[in-house]
């Protein structure tokens, strides 16, 4: 084939829209192009594109024009999650890759020179997008925990370029990753209301916004206790359910914030300083192009 298609998916905030990885090999002059609204981490895909398939004992075909196109073309695209894609849309347009060996799977991750995979970040959104359209997912084996979160998706995790080139051609077939036991991820670290001595009020006005769901002020000078009796209400909140876990691990993996499985089903407790600006405690900044 001259013309290959690889499914990935972009990561535009918890969204994560398909993308198609378009792999053209044309006569011509020999080059090597990516189009569709790519970044600079993205052109300089190319590179190491190349240099991890020469190094991984693969045919890179230099004496052909090959064209990469990110389609959608208006979907801005960011990051080095699209290079494992584009490694094996090139490998399936030269013929060293059969077509129906990547037919309905998902490839995400960056190459290394030695053509060893590094993990992305956001990948979650992904992998919760990649079940929803009921395909097989390729991921770096540095991104277990973020697939361990998802259940009924079936993640193959890959060390190398070399071994998902073996897996495809069914010789070695990789690892899957093993969903967690949502009912043993659930501690907390925030302390408990019977701990408080005194703030009787303070601890039933607690009680009463946990257990109606309602919102709390507490006003007050420094040092009377307003943080420590926020962190203990999270004692009184139930565990997250899977739904909302995973909508938190979506925001968590976009902002590249590692936890631990037991932490998933904890509700998220942020104590921002006084002094703060509204426009830090709301957020906002440059979009964040490591992913």
């Amino acid at each position: 084939m001259a013309l290959a298609t690889v499914f990935t998916r972009a990561s535009l905030g918890i969204d994560a829209p398909e993308i198609r990885v378009e792999v053209d090999l044309a006569r011509g002059l020999p080059g090597f192009a990516i189009v569709g609204l790519p970044t600079a981490t993205i052109r300089e895909a190319k590179d190491r594109v190349k240099a991890a398939l020469l190094n991984a004992g693969l045919e890179f075909p230099a004496a052909t024009k090959i064209t990469v196109n990110l389609s959608p073309a208006d979907i801005p695209k960011q990051g080095a999650r699209y290079e494992l894609a584009i490694a094996i849309g090139i490998l399936v347009a030269s013929g060293q890759i059969p077509d129906s060996a990547i037919r309905d799977t998902e490839f995400y991750g960056e190459l290394a020179l030695n053509a060893e995979l590094l993990p992305v970040a956001g990948l979650v959104p992904s992998l919760l997008a990649c079940r929803t359209a009921k395909r097989t997912a390729v991921i770096p084996l540095k991104n277990e925990p973020d697939a361990s979160l998802i259940k009924n998706q079936t993640s193959f995790l890959v060390p190398d370029l070399v071994s998902i080139f073996e897996h495809l051609h069914q010789h070695n077939e990789l690892r899957k990753a093993c969903p967690v036991d949502w009912q043993k991820t659930e501690t907390t670290h925030y302390g408990d209301i019977a701990e408080v001595m005194g703030q009787e009020q303070a601890k039933r006005a607690l009680l009463l916004a946990a257990a109606g769901r309602h919102h709390i002020l507490f006003v007050g000078p420094p040092g009377t206790g307003k943080t420590m009796l926020a962190q203990r209400l999270m004692s009184l909140m139930p565990g997250l359910t899977e739904q909302q876990a995973l909508e938190l691990a979506s925001i968590r993996s976009i902002a590249q914030r590692a936890g631990s499985v037991e932490d998933w089903r904890v509700r998220e407790f942020r104590a921002p300083h006084h002094s703060c600006s509204a426009a830090a405690l709301v957020g906002g900044g440059s979009v964040n192009s490591h992913n």
